[in-house]
């Protein structure tokens, strides 16, 4: 007799007749080996988590649109941003960045900001934060870096020494700590940051030419920040409290939005311009290259299953479509492999086929096989190519212009450019501060600094500060002393 819908079975589709109790050899004696629903359910209960991602663990999605409202077809010949008016279907997903699954939402740290853009020509995957700048510029010190923002290995928690010693030696990160100890450090909600994609990409238009490209998603919320003192409170009443601002107000109807604007550089422009324009470290100025719109996102559907759609997301700075692609960018070129790499080992060599990962528009046709969870292996069909019994076929066709880049040589030097040192535009940003911002990031950086135990790590510091501005360094340098007296 076939089973009702809602009747409970085992893996393989079994009815189970008892929740309740297990197998026993009489009413109260051992339990039996034979009671295979009671060994499955429990060895699948065994492994239903997967590792943590090391970064961004801690995280937030929700599914909705990207609708453009501009023509930027003489930029880029990508297909989802051809015409005002054209919907493509998104994924997105917020997260922190040093803390683990469990950690709180409202906490000072950087936050991901990755969309996932399922066009009709593959999936698009624009992976940033919440800052347009990062704190190191090559990838070669991304492991290092993270190491001393996760547990130290001794006391098995962040340690200031660690963090401050890094940041000491590490003089290019000085822009963005001062953004991350600024008002801007600790978002109120996801809904209520805005969102960069740090890295410069390239758009190809249909002529062939290419720019270099920023991204900025400017929320349509408006900015909203937590004090120090806020956060704190809030973390400790409420661990969740981001994941269910968004999660209650997509709920309720209220779809959170950003504008997305881009800055365009023409290719010629790049090796003449006073700063490195693909060094992570830096922005481009919006009196140089200002803002123009492209689009809007729209968050409206929460995911049925976190775990389905936020744990097993897997993003790909890689994942190009024809009229976009990388630039020279260091770190973005090191993420090109690593993100991808991450997953194949945390989700499985065939996550690209979950539902949240898979396109949505069009069809997925290579000659991947076999690994675990190989739900389609593609039957008979041939596994390589060229072959000549009926494909799929390389197009010919390149997805994006590999585009020189003056200057570059082929050797390990990045081209010189005028004001390209590691401190102006963080003084910059700090001399654009109101008195009491000021006052509340010297604040926020001396209340961390002065756990630092060593001090010649707090001298190495406090002396980025000051080459950045004078002032700024020598308040924070007063106040660490007084904190430490």
């Amino acid at each position: 007799m076939p089973q009702q819908p809602n009747t409970l079975t085992t893996e393989s589709g079994a009815p189970v007749a008892d929740n309740q109790n297990s197998q026993t050899a009489g009413p109260g004696g051992p339990l039996l080996l034979q009671d295979q629903y009671l060994i499955e359910k429990l060895a699948r209960f065994n492994r239903e988590r997967i590792p943590e991602r090391v970064v961004h663990a801690r995280g937030s999605g929700a599914f909705g649109y990207f609708e453009v409202t501009a023509d930027v077809s003489r930029f880029t010949r990508a297909h989802f941003l051809a015409e005002p008016g054209r919907r493509t279907e998104v994924f997105t997903r917020f997260s922190t960045v040093a803390g683990n699954l469990g950690s709180a939402d409202a906490v000072r740290d950087p936050r991901g900001f990755a969309v996932k853009f399922y066009t009709e020509e593959g999936n698009y995957d624009l992976v940033g934060n919440n800052t347009p700048v990062f704190f190191i510029k090559d990838p070669l010190k991304f492991p290092d870096f993270i190491h001393t923002q996760k547990r130290d290995p001794y006391t098995g928690s962040q340690e200031a020494d660690n963090v401050w010693d890094f940041w000491s030696h590490s003089p290019e990160a000085i822009h963005q700590v001062t953004w991350l100890f600024g008002d801007r450090g600790i978002p109120a909600s996801y809904r209520h940051m805005d969102g960069f994609s740090s890295h410069t990409y390239q758009w190809v238009n249909a002529q062939g030419e290419a720019f270099w490209v920023k991204y900025h998603f400017k929320t349509d919320q408006g900015i909203r920040n937590l004090t120090a003192e806020a956060a704190a409170a809030l973390a400790g009443a409420d661990a969740d409290s981001h994941q269910r601002d968004l999660l209650t107000a997509i709920d309720a109807g209220s779809a959170p939005s950003w504008t997305l604007k881009v800055q365009i550089m023409p290719v010629a422009e790049a090796a003449t311009y006073r700063f490195n324009p693909f060094d992570l470290t830096k922005v481009w100025p919006h009196a140089d290259y200002p803002l123009i719109e492209v689009g809007r996102l729209v968050l409206d559907r929460n995911p049925e299953n976190v775990f389905a759609d936020v744990e097993q997301a897997a993003f790909n700075p890689a994942n190009f479509v024809p009229g976009i692609g990388p630039s020279p960018d260091k770190m973005l070129q090191g993420r090109l492999f690593a993100y991808a790499d991450a997953h194949r080992y945390r989700v499985g060599i065939n996550h690209t086929r979950l539902p949240v990962n898979a396109p949505h528009a069009t069809v997925a046709h290579n000659h991947g096989r076999d690994g675990h969870m190989a739900t389609n292996p593609g039957g008979r069909a041939k596994n390589y190519e060229p072959n000549s019994f009926g494909g799929p076929y390389e197009s010919g066709v390149p997805l994006w212009a590999s585009t020189p880049v003056a200057g570059v040589t082929g050797t390990h030097e990045a081209p010189a450019h005028a004001q390209d040192d590691d401190y102006v535009q963080a003084g910059d940003l700090y001399r654009l501060m109101a008195a009491d911002e000021q006052a509340r990031l010297v604040a926020n950086i001396s209340g961390f600094l002065a756990q630092v135990s060593r001090d010649d790590i707090i001298d190495r510091v406090v002396g980025h500060f000051r080459a950045a501005d004078r002032d700024y360094g020598d308040r924070i340098a007063a106040a660490v002393k007084d904190l430490r007296a």
